[in-house]
């Protein structure tokens, strides 16, 4: 009994010791996220040419003495830690490309980089906060490098390119890290992400089981009609009036075909293209959107339905149509036991208060290319001001984040992986 209880003291004592250890690495580390967080923001690079990125990465990594692998999926970076204790293997990620948007913000550490983009001059811009996320897993390498003793597993630190989709014809992102192995030798268990929000208050993190974020779908509709002088509709096939009426159609099967109660779809005509005068109805007409879908058997049957309809209305008017669907992300999945085994380490980190169920949106994330292949948790952290009452959307000119809240990002990666690979 006596020797229990020594026991049991001795085991409270390192704890404490640990966990006070911590805290002060913490208070070290958010400067340093900070300051890394700004000169990735100053400094943004667009999918498939994060080079400069890439390169502050893996410089970071290999002063840790982390195991360091460039150029995965063109310009990928990953780092391999390994712990003190033998256990399972957990990868954590980060996004690192910025996009095509000039900014707007009248801050010291504003972008003003320029960039071509489908041949058109454009700012560049981390208008989603994907710098708040290298910097957070960065300041997580750091700390964990620090830790390898009390780590029973082995930790992979994923920065990952092309999020946002690489160019036009291109590979990149999550699927092409895949395909070169990044969940293998070793071999993932489980796999983390987050996402900063900018409409979610700093100290606050948002998660939901099943499906979190949607599948993306871009379509492409191509209608082929018969051209006439605009005075003589009767003389010709008009591919406009098919293309209204194909629109037309397409929200019938969301409003009237779609079981709504299980999960919410969209389906979004975002550009049309056709004719050139006037008084000429022209010869063809190219319809482009985007469908998004939180369900696997609503996303099949959507998908279905809007290929029969492409071609039956088409057909209908006179005119032939054929439909393309491009496949940019599939269903972030949130695996439902993964959720509730690391729920706890959220609510340590946050509090339980603050640890706030969500529903779905029906944003796309690459992330969920990952989780096809092993199970993953990807949760959305607070990175709005308290009291703001206009939280600019992700992909604006405006769009800000409140830095303080980035320390949670940090410690909330660092009580899962503990968690997950010491239990």
């Amino acid at each position: 009994m006596k020797y229990l209880i020594l026991l049991i003291l001795f085991f409270g004592i390192t704890n404490s010791y640990t966990q006070t250890e911590l805290d002060q690495q913490f208070i070290d580390i958010e400067s340093k996220v900070i300051e890394w967080r700004r000169d990735f923001h100053q400094n943004p690079e667009l999918s498939n040419q994060e080079f400069k990125t890439a390169e502050k990465i893996a410089n970071h990594l290999r002063s840790l003495g982390i195991e360091v692998q460039t150029g995965v999926a063109i310009t990928g970076v990953v780092g391999l830690l390994k712990g003190d204790h033998p256990g399972k293997v957990i990868a954590l990620r980060a996004d690192i490309d910025g996009l095509p948007v000039t900014e707007r913000n009248d801050l010291s550490f504003k972008s003003n980089v320029t960039s071509e983009f489908l041949n058109k001059e454009t700012g560049v811009m981390h208008a989603c906060g994907h710098d708040t996320h290298i910097a957070i897993l960065m300041g997580v390498a750091e700390i964990l490098s620090k830790n390898k003793d009390k780590i029973h597993g082995t930790v992979k630190f994923i920065f990952q390119p092309a999020e946002e989709g690489p160019p036009p014809g291109k590979e990149g992102g999550a699927k092409l890290m895949i395909k070169e192995g990044v969940l293998e030798n070793p071999k993932v268990d489980a796999i983390f992400g987050l996402h900063i929000n900018s409409a979610t208050e700093v100290g606050t993190i948002k998660y939901k089981p099943g499906g979190t974020m949607a599948a993306v779908e871009r379509f492409v509709v191509n209608i082929k009609g018969k051209q006439t002088h605009g005075s003589q509709p009767w003389s010709g096939v008009d591919p406009i009036y098919i293309s209204a009426k194909i629109i037309d159609g397409y929200q019938s099967i969301i409003s009237r075909e779609s079981n709504l109660l299980v999960e919410p779809a969209v389906i979004t005509v975002g550009k049309i293209t056709s004719g050139v005068r006037f008084n000429i109805i022209p010869e063809s007409a190219e319809l482009i959107g985007t469908v998004r879908t939180l369900d696997q058997g609503m996303k099949n049957l959507i998908i279905n339905r809007m290929t029969e309809m492409t071609e039956t209305i088409a057909k209908a008017y006179g005119g032939e149509a054929t439909i393309e669907f491009q496949e940019n992300t599939t269903i972030t999945y949130n695996d439902p036991e993964l959720v509730t085994q690391m729920l706890p380490s959220l609510e340590k980190v946050a509090g339980k208060e603050n640890v706030i169920l969500r529903k779905a949106i029906t944003g796309g994330e690459d992330f969920s290319y990952f989780q096809e292949i092993v199970p993953g948790f990807y949760f959305f952290l607070g990175g709005m001001t308290p009291g703001n009452e206009e939280a600019f959307p992700h992909h604006t000119p405006d769009f800000f984040i409140d830095e303080s809240g980035l320390l949670l990002g940090v410690k909330t990666f660092i009580q899962m992986t503990f968690d997950y690979l010491n239990n």
